[in-house]
């Protein structure tokens, strides 16, 4: 029995209460919530070590972070450290994108070794398996089936993309952008088949239903510039998104809609009333959106930015970028700092939409600082070794900051 099944029933599961618990909502509200399919609570039975979350309306704003693997850096080692990291640095969920090594080992020893939700993108594990060119209609359906009974709590599967909607991307500055979208209109563009994605979407929600995976609806034409931004093919996407999701939740299928990618910073909102209009309140899920296309080394600010305004508006999860996108494999370093403010931005948003417990941390924060009190500062950070480094390298002596000194306006104050 799904989530989505067992609030329908009025049965409070075990992930449900611990999810009212952590977000100091009622159970009557949160089922009520789930059963309209506005949260979400992505929990594969089979991944035995799971620590549930909620996504969705009145719930805090969540991030997810991508990791994975790439046919030059095949590091099952590497990625587990980039796992650790996720942890600790406060992500709520985790994608394996592996495209290299063992991927069904990979897989498997993230979801073992991990409390966080896992997603999965399973045509890449299709098409590395077989070779793209060489993938049959089945393919596509078995492989998602396989990494259910692996225990994925969710998967991004390119359902929108159809044989009708492969000409109108030709028009564009960047065409097609994403890496599953990429594959799926290659594949059609050889056999001219439909995407199994589309075709087959009831065994693919029959397969979803029995293992309770979370669909994670793709956006395979999300626009991958700015200049592409809101145009045709992304939003005739979104359209038929929203009748897949109305279909997932009507038979009991836990769903969320994927959403762009470049988007100038005064069509956020346009973005966000678009996908509530044609989606019914199921929680969207953005990667930033990235509000321009200049910041190479930087985009995990630009995400930031774009991710801030988005979840103000009614964005439930937010994917994290980091200084490496576009760029290169995120290294630790990159996956932390991608985390981080991707973390900010989920915290603004919610201390404007009103989130209970969200603006507490500011005032806790503020009193610290009020009586320059280091230690609690520094506990209440997003992350204490820096800020404890920053104060260790300024060289100050006192209880105030190198920066004023003597002339700290607090304990200038104090002595007034």
């Amino acid at each position: 029995m799904t989530q989505l099944e067992s609030a329908r029933k009025g049965k409070l599961s075990p992930e449900a209460r611990t999810v009212a618990k952590q977000e100091a909502i009622s159970t009557k509200k949160l089922l009520s919530l789930i059963r309209s399919g506005k949260v979400v609570i992505p929990a594969n039975p089979k991944h035995k070590k799971l620590k549930a979350i909620g996504i969705g309306t009145a719930l805090r704003t969540k991030i997810n972070a991508n990791i994975g693997t790439s046919p030059y850096k095949p590091s099952l080692k590497q990625e587990l450290a980039k796992l650790s990291v996720c942890e600790e640095f406060g992500a709520d969920t985790v994608m394996d994108l592996s495209t290299g090594g063992k991927l069904d080992l990979i897989r498997k020893k993230i979801i073992q070794s991990t409390v966080l939700p896992v997603g999965t993108v399973p045509i890449y594990g299709a098409a590395v398996k077989k070779g793209l060119d060489n993938l049959g209609e089945d393919d596509f359906i078995n492989e998602f089936e396989k990494q259910a009974k692996q225990g994925i709590d969710f998967a991004t599967v390119h359902s929108g993309i159809t044989l009708s909607s492969m000409k109108l991307s030709k028009k564009r500055r960047h065409g097609i952008v994403s890496r599953g979208g990429s594959m799926i209109h290659h594949w059609m563009s050889l056999t001219g088949i439909e995407n199994p994605f589309f075709k087959h979407y009831n065994v693919l929600l029959d397969i979803a239903c029995e293992h309770d995976v979370t669909l994670s609806l793709g956006d395979a034409l999300r626009p991958g510039c700015i200049e592409d931004s809101t145009d045709k093919p992304q939003l005739n996407e979104l359209k038929l998104l929203g009748k897949l999701a109305a279909r997932s939740v009507k038979v009991g299928v836990q769903t969320i809609i994927e959403g762009p990618g470049h988007v100038p910073l005064h069509e956020v909102e346009k973005n966000l009333k678009l996908q509530q209009k044609y989606c019914k309140g199921v929680p969207f899920y953005v990667l930033g959106p990235i509000v321009t296309d200049i910041a190479f080394g930087y985009d995990h600010i630009t995400s930031a930015i774009g991710g801030a305004i988005a979840a103000w508006h009614g964005a439930a999860f937010l994917c994290y970028v980091t200084p490496a996108e576009h760029l290169s494999l995120p290294s630790l370093e990159d996956v932390k700092e991608g985390i981080i403010a991707s973390r900010i931005a989920a915290h603004v948003a919610d201390i404007a939409k009103g989130i209970p417990k969200s603006r507490q941390w500011d005032n806790k924060v503020s009193d610290a600082r009020k009586n320059l009190d280091w230690e609690s500062l520094f506990k209440l950070s997003l992350d204490p070794k820096k800020a404890r480094d920053y104060r260790k390298k300024s060289g100050a002596h006192g209880k105030e900051c190198s920066m004023c000194g003597e002339y700290c306006a607090l304990k200038v104050k104090k002595c007034g």
